[in-house]
């Protein structure tokens, strides 16, 4: 009865607060503590439901960043969570409801990506892709692409983009097609796929053509090799002419290496690829080679391509002070990186005996700092991962 009292005399007193204040205080709030204090404050819908307030709160919170983990729980509902760059801890996002009226029970789901409110899905058993929207708590079933449909292991988070806009989305991925470099892009407007053959670059110029900005291009990974990767380049509003990228890297030697996942045992390095540019982990065995299936953390790197494209040249190395701050024994180890705003941004999730870790770093492109955002506990304990990506940030509809 009292905390019933509490919460009623705390309604009245914001609602007291002069307006300017109140909404200067509901701007700064992200999304989900919003829906929160809305559940408790009926005011706050007249607030949030002025267009004005939309458009302010919408600007803003586009420019924040945000991590999301899919993660498996057993006998129990798979949790999406969330942690963005602006608060200090992780918040549900509740897509469980949604995704049964969809996905039938028993199906192995699988975390694609995601951009503003829309969020993807591979389903590997119907080898469907869904698209979630929670704001509106609406899924969207994306039909098969020209490729046919595609089982979980055939995405690679590299060579798929979701770009969202006013009321929809586009869907992009890129992929060998007859041999050739081919984009497929699928638009929710018109409910259909595009499939675009990538030009070769016959002159040695900026693959970004006219594009003035970096942001202004999307960059789709195609193969990534031990020394040449096939990046498809596209601009970020038109797919009409993409064009493929071939840049070498020449500092691999004869290291074992993966791409995107690294087990203990199988690689001395990993590479993690997007938004035109590759990140570079080194380890070596923790124990001076006894175990290899245990392995440190040595060194990051952060490479980007030459102007002309036809290179990978070293942008910046993660200072070793900060390895030594963030490194840790592990078992199995894989990443997701985003450019965004002059700021690269990556994330290593190892796990090592059943205990995941996670370590997210920020290179500013401009003033050359990397820093690293300290991550509170996600409870991942009991907890199978099922895909991870960054995205920018939540809107209000």
């Amino acid at each position: 009865m009292e905390t019933r009292r509490n919460i009623t005399t705390n309604t009245v007193g914001f609602c007291l607060l002069p307006s300017e204040l109140i909404q200067y205080i509901i701007v700064n709030l992200v999304l989900p503590d919003i829906f929160i204090l809305r559940s408790v404050n009926k005011f706050i819908t007249s607030v949030i439901s002025d267009q004005d307030f939309v458009r302010d709160y919408n600007i803003r919170s586009s420019s924040a960043t945000w991590l999301f983990i899919y993660k498996r729980r057993w006998h129990r509902d798979a949790i999406l969570d969330g942690f963005t760059d602006c608060s200090n801890r992780w918040f549900g996002i509740l897509i469980a409801e949604v995704l049964k009226s969809v996905v039938p029970p028993g199906e192995d789901l699988y975390f694609l990506t995601a951009s503003g409110n829309y969020f993807l899905f591979a389903l590997n058993t119907s080898q469907q892709v869904i698209a979630v929207n929670p704001m509106t708590k609406t899924v969207k079933k994306i039909p098969p692409s020209p490729l046919g449909r595609r089982g979980t292991s055939s995405w690679r988070r590299s060579g798929i983009k979701l770009v969202s806009g006013s009321g929809g989305f586009r869907f992009l991925f890129a992929e060998l097609y007859e041999d050739y470099p081919t984009l497929f892009v699928y638009s929710s407007d018109t409910n259909k796929w595009q499939s675009i053959k990538a030009r070769e670059i016959v002159e040695d110029i900026n693959p970004r053509g006219r594009l003035k900005k970096e942001s202004d291009c999307i960059y789709l990974s195609v193969v990534n090799g031990q020394s040449e990767s096939i990046l498809i380049a596209v601009g970020a509003e038109n797919c009409e002419t993409p064009v493929v990228v071939r840049p070498r890297f020449d500092g691999g030697g004869m290291e074992r290496f993966a791409v995107g996942f690294s087990s203990g045992h199988t690689s001395d390095r990993f590479h993690v690829y997007g938004d035109g540019h590759m990140m570079i982990v080194r380890s070596e065995c923790s124990n001076g080679g006894s175990d290899t299936r245990v392995r440190m953390l040595k060194g990051v790197e952060l490479w980007g391509m030459s102007q002309s494209g036809r290179e990978w040249e070293l942008v910046s190395r993660v200072p070793d002070a900060l390895v030594d701050e963030i490194k840790k024994p592990y078992g199995v180890m894989m990443g997701c990186v985003m450019l965004k705003d002059g700021t690269f941004r990556a994330v290593l999730m190892s796990n090592f005996e059943g205990v995941w870790d996670i370590i997210w770093l920020c290179y500013d492109m401009k003033n050359k700092i990397w820093s690293w955002v300290p991550l509170p506990d996600c409870k991942m304990k009991n907890s199978n991962m099922a895909g991870i990506t960054f995205s920018s940030g939540l809107t209000l509809c």
